[in-house]
C-alpha cells in the first residue's frame, strides 16, 4: 500500500536582482493506493502530476508530508535503503529514456548488472522480459531502429527487470498515437493482472484513465480536488476541474440541447412517443442495449439522440428514443427498461417537457 500524507512541494527560484520567489507545486496532497490497483492521477498541464509521482520514489523530496510504502516512511530512509526501494518502485517516462548506444537487450540488462547479477543470468532474464512485452526478436536492435511504441515496450521491460512491486508511469503514452496507446495500456493491464504489480498512471488524457484505471485522483493547481472509483467520479463530476476533463467542450451542452430538440420535433412529426433514457452505471453486454431490447420485445425504436460512454463494464449517459405511437408498445418498452435499476426512463412531451 502507498500512502501520501499531506504532501507539499515548494520550489524556490531566484531573480536577477537577488530576490527569491516560492511556488507551491503540491499543496497538502493525501491519497492511498492499494496493492494491485491501477490508479490514475489526472490533471491539466501544470497541475503538479509529475512532481507528485516523483515524490513517491523521492526523485523529488517533499517539502512537507510523508510517503509511506507498506508502512515505511520512504523520506526517512538512508541512501542505501532508498536505493532498495527504487528497485521495488520503478518508473517509465514519456520520452522512454533508453540508452541509445546500447541494444535493447543491453538496455534491459543494465539495471540487473548494476545490482550485481551475473551477466549470463541478466541476459536470460532480459530475454524473458522481451517475451513478456512482445518483442522477442528485438534483442539486438538499437532503440533508434524501433517505433515509439516498441521503445516504450523496451522501457517497460527494463522497469520490470528488478521484479518491482510498483510501476510508476509518467505520461507514458502521451507521445504515442491512439492505437499504440491502446496496445501499451493493454500491456500494462496484463502486467498488473499477471504479475500483481501496482500501477500508478500520471496523465492528462481522460481516455487513458477510462480505459485502464480502477481509481482516479484529479489534481488541480497542486491540490487533489476529487478522488474515487473512475466510474463514479467521471459519471458525476463535482469539482470544476473534473467537469473540465469530462466535458472539455464548453459549448457541448447547448449543442446537445439543440440536437435533442430536433429529435423531439422529428418524433412529433412522425407521431411517435418520445422516451428519455438515462444510463447511470448499467452493465454493458455483448449486444448494444437498445438492439437487445428490440430483439427481445420485437419493437423497433428510433434513436433520436444519444450521448453515452462506457467506463469499465458500465454505461453512463442518456438517449432519446422514438417509440411507435400505440399504448402497448409504450408500456412494453417502459416495463423492459424498469428491470434495470441503473436506468431511469421517462416520457417526454412533444414540447420537450416530462410527461
Amino acid at each position: 500500500m502507498i500512502e501520501l500524507r499531506n504532501i507539499t512541494k515548494t520550489f524556490t527560484t531566484g531573480a536577477d536582482d537577488g530576490t527569491l520567489t516560492t511556488f507551491d507545486a503540491l499543496k497538502q496532497v493525501s491519497l492511498t493506493v492499494n496493492d494491485g490497483d491501477i490508479y490514475g492521477i489526472i490533471g491539466m498541464s501544470g497541475a503538479g502530476k509529475s512532481t507528485l509521482v516523483r515524490c513517491i520514489n523521492m526523485l523529488e523530496r517533499p517539502t512537507e508530508g510523508q510517503v509511506l510504502i507498506d508502512g515505511v516512511d520512504v523520506g526517512a530512509l538512508k541512501p542505501k535503503e532508498l536505493r532498495e526501494v527504487r528497485r521495488d518502485v520503478t518508473m517509465i517516462f514519456q520520452g522512454f529514456n533508453l540508452l541509445m548506444q546500447r541494444t535493447c537487450l543491453a538496455n534491459i540488462t543494465f539495471p540487473l548488472e548494476l545490482s550485481g547479477m551475473k551477466r549470463s543470468e541478466a541476459k536470460q532474464k532480459a530475454k524473458e522480459l522481451l517475451e513478456t512485452v512482445g518483442l522477442p526478436d528485438k534483442a539486438n536492435a538499437y532503440p533508434a531502429q524501433l517505433s515509439g511504441g516498441q521503445q516504450q515496450r523496451i522501457a517497460i521491460a527494463r522497469a520490470l527487470a528488478t521484479n518491482p512491486k510498483v510501476l510508476l508511469c509518467d505520461e507514458a503514452t502521451s507521445a504515442l498515437d491512439p492505437n499504440t496507446t491502446h496496445a501499451i495500456l493493454e500491456l500494462i493491464r496484463k502486467i498488473n493482472r499477471e504479475l500483481g504489480i501496482t500501477v500508478i498512471i500520471i496523465t492528462h488524457q481522460m481516455s487513458v484513465v477510462e480505459e485502464v484505471c480502477s481509481h482516479v485522483a484529479i489534481l488541480d493547481e497542486g491540490r487533489v480536488v476529487e478522488m474515487g472509483e473512475v466510474a463514479e467520479v467521471f459519471a458525476n463530476p463535482k469539482s470544476d476541474a473534473a467537469k473540465r476533463l469530462v466535458y472539455p467542450d464548453a459549448n457541448k451542452e447547448s449543442g446537445d440541447e439543440a440536437e435533442k430538440s430536433a429529435g423531439i420535433a422529428a418524433a412529433a412529426r412522425s407521431g411517435e412517443h418520445v422516451l428519455r433514457v438515462v444510463f447511470n452505471g448499467s452493465h454493458t453486454t455483448d449486444k448494444p442495449f437498445i438492439t437487445q431490447m428490440a430483439i427481445d420485445t420485437g419493437i423497433a425504436v428510433n434513436i433520436l439522440y444519444a450521448s453515452t460512454r462506457c467506463l469499465g463494464d458500465r454505461v453512463f449517459g442518456d438517449m432519446l428514443l422514438g417509440i411507435p405511437d400505440d399504448k402497448n408498445s409504450l408500456e412494453t418498452v417502459l416495463a423492459y427498461f424498469a428491470k434495470d435499476t441503473d436506468i431511469i426512463i421517462e416520457e417526454v412531451t412533444k414540447e420537450g417537457d416530462h410527461a
